[in-house]
């Protein structure tokens, strides 16, 4: 018995008791436009007739009125809502956004009228039935209850049928509950067919999260090649400049000034780069709001750095970094200069990182159909400490490389790291 009582009046079924409260508020314009309607047609006056007939009536021609309405864009996103709040169901078996196709319409309208018709029969008899019991389990302490039409429809002539009216309405009131829990349930059971996403809203939902991944690696490769390898060039540049000063009086203070200005320009050229990627995190996250709220997002940042920033770029990175151009570079594409910059960007790093203090040359090519992007610096004497969770450059390198249709290679050969990229015009 406790278990049962448990089970008809737990937090589940209450929560299933209010969605189902919920849907009958929501049907009474409906129910309101079939009273005028049936009591037009029957002659009977008023909105709130006691007529069976009418009222039963109105519930009927209300019905078809709510699955019209139902097709309405908004009805998917408002029933969704009320039943991931209040239906018991896991969040995620739900469609999101206005229904797309007439297969989800249908499925949406079978829904919405199926919660406001099961909520109105439920939401009236919570209205009624309680009062009604209430006043049956009160006839045998109440004279005047006894002597009214109700103590007349109990049938009180016999005296001892009356204390029966208490076992009667409590029964009602179990009643009333035990059929609120088993519609609710009903609705719970039929939430993830009719309200569930379709093949359609999967397919969307999987080129949505395909886009937010992709969103996510182009920022983490920007992040990681302009801050990488500012980190990278000041480190090395920092640490030469030290070496240099701690040799004493006779310190190459010519050096330490080339190297305190390298640190300078890469410090300033990466906090332009920064707020750019900064931008674009923006512009991710105003195109993901303006997605939602189906409009058009603004504008993104704007270019990032190019083949134009070369030259600083290879005069931060210190003063044993040389760069070879061949070939005319002002027709080269935007997308490519921008990437064969961070390109070169990523390739200094690694080296910097790997073959600190070594010479380093930076070859650009574009004199051919395939354009050409190498770099080359001599292995250290001593290999340099694995990273415990290995690099991303190359592999960044590599994503770049293939975004436009190119190739990347690299690895050691005769005691030289060589670096090859090749993209075709």
């Amino acid at each position: 018995m406790r278990r049962c009582a448990v089970a008809l009046l737990g937090r589940r079924a209450r929560r299933r008791w209010l969605h189902l409260i919920v849907g009958g508020a929501l049907f009474m314009p409906f129910w309101m436009v079939g009273s005028v309607v049936v009591g037009a047609l029957l002659g009977a006056g008023g909105l709130f007739t006691g007529s069976l007939a009418v009222q039963f009536g109105a519930y009927a021609v209300g019905l078809p009125l709510v699955a019209v309405a139902a097709l309405f864009p908004l009805a998917r996103p408002m029933s969704v809502a009320a039943a991931r709040a209040l239906c018991g169901v896991p969040a995620d078996r739900y469609a999101d956004g206005p229904a797309q196709g007439p297969a989800a319409r249908a499925r949406t309208a079978g829904w919405f009228t199926l919660h406001l018709g099961a909520g109105a029969l439920v939401s009236g008899a919570t209205l009624a039935l309680p009062p009604f019991a209430v006043s049956v389990m009160a006839l045998p302490f109440s004279p005047a209850l006894r002597e009214s039409e109700l103590g007349r429809l109990w049938g009180l002539d016999r005296p001892w049928w009356s204390w029966a009216a208490l076992p009667a309405g409590l029964l009602m009131l179990l009643a009333l509950a035990a059929a609120a829990a088993g519609t609710g349930a009903l609705l719970a059971l039929q939430a993830p067919r009719l309200l569930g996403p379709s093949p359609a809203d999967r397919l969307a939902a999987a080129e949505r999260r395909a886009a937010e991944a992709e969103s996510r690696n182009r920022l983490a490769r920007e992040l990681h090649d302009s801050v990488g390898h500012a980190l990278s060039a000041v480190t090395l540049q920092a640490g030469a400049a030290r070496r240099v000063l701690d040799g004493g009086a006779g310190a190459d203070l010519a050096f330490v000034r080339e190297a305190l200005t390298a640190i300078e320009e890469t410090t300033r050229r990466t906090v332009g780069e920064l707020d750019w990627v900064l931008g674009l995190l923006r512009q991710d996250e105003q195109a993901g709001e303006a997605r939602d709220a189906g409009e058009a997002g603004e504008g993104g940042p704007g270019p990032g750095p190019g083949l134009d920033a070369l030259e600083s770029l290879v005069r931060g990175a210190g003063p044993k970094v040389a760069l070879t151009v061949s070939g005319d570079l002002a027709p080269v594409p935007e997308a490519l200069s921008r990437e064969a910059y961070r390109i070169v960007q990523e390739g200094l790093t690694n080296a910097a990182r790997h073959a600190g203090g070594e010479p380093v040359s930076v070859r650009l090519d574009a004199r051919t159909e395939e354009w050409e992007i190498s770099m080359e610096n001599p292995l250290p004497a001593r290999p340099p400490v694995a990273r415990p969770n290995g690099g991303r450059g190359l592999r960044g390198i590599g994503e770049r490389a293939r975004l436009l249709g190119g190739t990347a290679e690299a690895g050691p050969a005769d005691g030289v790291w060589r670096l090859v990229v090749r993209i075709p015009r």
